[in-house]
Parts: C-alpha cells; structure tokens; sequence
C-alpha cells in the first residue's frame, strides 16, 4: 500500500476525479431531481456497484482484455453506448407531467420498484462502459509500489477506497439536485431539463460509440 502522503492523494485526487461532471454524476442529478434526494442516493449506489464489477474484474484479468483486445472494447462499447442513447433518447421522447404532478415531484418518494430500477440503471450505465474498466487500469497502478508483492490485492484495495470516496461526492450531488428541485422555477422546467439531460445522455453514448479501442490506437 501506498504510504500516508500517497494515500492522501490518492484520495485527494479521486475526490476530484468524482467531482468532474459525467454520464454518473447527470445520472445522480438526473433522478435528484425528477425523484427526490433518496432516489439520486440509490442512482449513486447502483454507480458504485457498477465500479465494483469493473475493480475485481480488472484485478482478475478482464480488465486487462479489454486494454489489449479490440474486438472485447469494441463489443462491449457498442453495448454500453447503446445503453446510454436508450437512456437519452427516453429521456427526450419523454412528456411533460401535469402541474400538480411537478409540485409533488420533490416530496413523493418513490415506489420500491422505480428505486430498483433507477438503482440497476445506474449499475449497468458502468458495467457496460468498458472506458471505466480502462480508467481503474491506468489511475489506481500509479499508486502501487513496483515491488509490491501482490499487486492484484493492493489494486482491489485501492479500487475499494476509490469506490467509498466516491458514495459522499454521489450524495453531496444527490442533495443538492434535490434542493434545486424544490425551487419553483426548477419544477416547472422539469421536462425541458429532462430533455437536456436525455440530449447529455446521448452525447455521451455517441463519444463512447467512436471511442477508439486502446490497441487500435497503440498499433496505428
């Protein structure tokens, strides 16, 4: 393991890593708002799950597959971009509820089975992006020493730490869109920033989509 300064960056660095706006943090905001501060919480949580599959599975090789396998990149990207432009695209065919139904939007908190949901939504926005498999290949080795003696542990550790830094960054945005969504003006442009988001969501699936695979790059 990393001595205490190191380990003090590492989590300094991958507080701020969690802070910078992406798919998981409008995922967070998203269901926030439209929902309540429980369900961006659950939406935070279902993230986390998703980097958990992504830390051992990278600590057992797979990781390592999609780095150096094109066609594994490739098929799992294809996946999770047409995951993200499902979620966008309901998003932006999605109507507007009625008046009262927004001024109760903040204060009804939703059904087991919609907490469910937006929970697997978050887990499989991760699991099927394989850039997230990358990012834990390339940021969490820095903090290993060369002559650590098992380096698969210290990786799984490290993800871990990663991984429970990240659920109070998740919650501080969670309770802050839901602050936002008992604002008035915030609640009557509620479908519009639906729309937004969804518009978001499909831009970042379109990225994933002609991302190049690590190989492909590293032969050309």
């Amino acid at each position: 393991m990393p001595d205490l300064p190191h380990l003090l960056a590492f989590i300094a660095a991958g507080w701020l890593l969690n802070l910078t706006p992406g798919p998981d943090v409008l995922y967070v905001v998203t269901n926030s708002l439209r929902s309540g501060v429980r369900a961006g919480i659950v939406a935070g949580l279902g993230i986390t799950a998703g980097c958990f599959v992504h830390i051992f599975a990278a600590a057992v090789g797979v990781g390592t597959l999609l780095a150096t396998s094109a066609t594994a990149f490739t098929v799992l990207k294809y996946i999770g971009a047409a995951y993200l432009l499902y979620l966008g695209l309901r998003m932006v065919l999605s109507r507007a509820a009625p008046p009262a139904d927004l001024g109760m939007a903040a204060a009804t908190a939703p059904g087991e089975r919609s907490l469910k949901t937006i929970f697997l939504g978050g887990f499989w926005t991760n699991v099927l992006n394989p850039k997230v498999a990358l990012f834990f290949l390339a940021f969490v080795p820095q903090f290993i020493a060369p002559g650590a003696d098992n380096k698969a542990l210290y990786f799984v550790l490290l993800g871990v730490l990663f991984n429970l830094n990240a659920i109070p960054v998740n919650v501080g945005w969670a309770v802050a869109a839901g602050w936002m969504a008992r604002r008035g003006a915030v609640q009557k442009g509620m479908h519009w920033l639906d729309r937004a988001a969804g518009v978001l969501f499909i831009g970042f699936g379109l990225k994933l989509a002609f991302t190049d695979a690590p190989a492909v790059r590293a032969g050309h």
